[in-house]
């Protein structure tokens, strides 16, 4: 186009059409592709990690290194937990029906909801409402007793990001934490949300007498808090986590083939407990 051409300002159809879908998170044309503004060429060259990446399609920004790294290794950790966790076992199911890795995938991440996937969206929400009643001068140990008695109230019993059916100990929290704790030292992170992780911990041996130590759920939950994640993307961060053991386990399964695999074995079958054997009446 020549200095003295200029261009023609779209018509009203083209204009309703072209703001149809509005986005800040890509621009892309022939030949370019920006996400947030930073070219793809740039973020390739400079070796932008896949979780800095997460963070600057969610956030709108890059965030530091240190910050960066944090994020990784609580993606990291909860990639997996064997064929004993459903959604794990329903990529294995699915990819027996010959579904391809797509569906199956797609089968496990749709049961990650409230109880099987939501405990660190929870967590989250639990923490920044303790941090609330501190910051309204409320002291710890009454800011924690005050959260932890709404969350009860409101969701039931069980406190997301505690305890666990199968570790006594979760291996992956304690050095979690210590990263957390290292990125406060250097300042990435204030190390608030960890301070309140290990209180409610404590509060919660103190009251029932026994310890219920943090979970992958909590100690993952309080690096989301300490960078600043919304809540609801918690469960995002940790569906994106579960969908690389959801991934490996298909396709292993693919590679190991069969067919139709269900739940059990098919020389065992589930318990039935109603009527006995009975005869169909009669109609008239």
């Amino acid at each position: 186009m020549s200095d003295t051409e200029t261009t023609t300002p779209p018509n009203p159809a083209q204009r309703e059409s072209e703001d149809w879908w509005r986005t800040s998170i890509i621009e892309m044309a022939p030949g370019v592709i920006r996400y947030r503004g930073y070219p793809i060429e740039e973020l390739i060259s400079q070796r932008v990690s896949l979780a800095r990446m997460i963070w600057l399609m969610t956030r709108g920004e890059l965030p530091t290194k240190a910050q960066g790294a944090l994020l990784e290794a609580a993606l990291m950790s909860a990639v997996d937990h064997g064929p004993q966790a459903p959604s794990i076992a329903i990529s294995r199911m699915a990819a027996t029906c010959g579904v391809g890795l797509n569906s199956a995938m797609a089968s496990a991440v749709n049961v990650l909801g409230d109880v099987h996937g939501g405990a660190g969206e929870q967590a989250v929400e639990l923490y920044q409402d303790i941090a609330a009643r501190i910051d309204a001068g409320a002291g710890e140990p009454d800011a924690v007793r005050a959260g932890l008695d709404a969350f009860v109230a409101a969701h039931g019993k069980v406190i997301p990001g505690f305890g666990h059916r199968f570790h006594p100990v979760d291996p992956r929290s304690a050095p979690l934490l210590a990263l957390v704790d290292e990125a406060a030292r250097q300042g990435a992170v204030s190390g608030r949300y960890a301070a309140i992780g290990r209180a409610v911990e404590a509060h919660l041996a103190a009251k029932r007498g026994k310890p219920i130590p943090m979970n992958i759920d909590g100690a993952t939950a309080v690096i989301y808090a300490e960078l600043g994640f919304a809540a609801p993307l918690a469960r995002g961060l940790f569906c994106l986590s579960r969908s690389v053991g959801i991934l490996a386990h298909a396709w292993e399964q693919t590679e190991q083939g069969g067919r139709i695999k269900g739940p059990l074995p098919r020389r065992y079958t589930w318990t039935y407990d109603g009527p006995a054997r009975r005869s169909v009446p009669v109609q008239d």
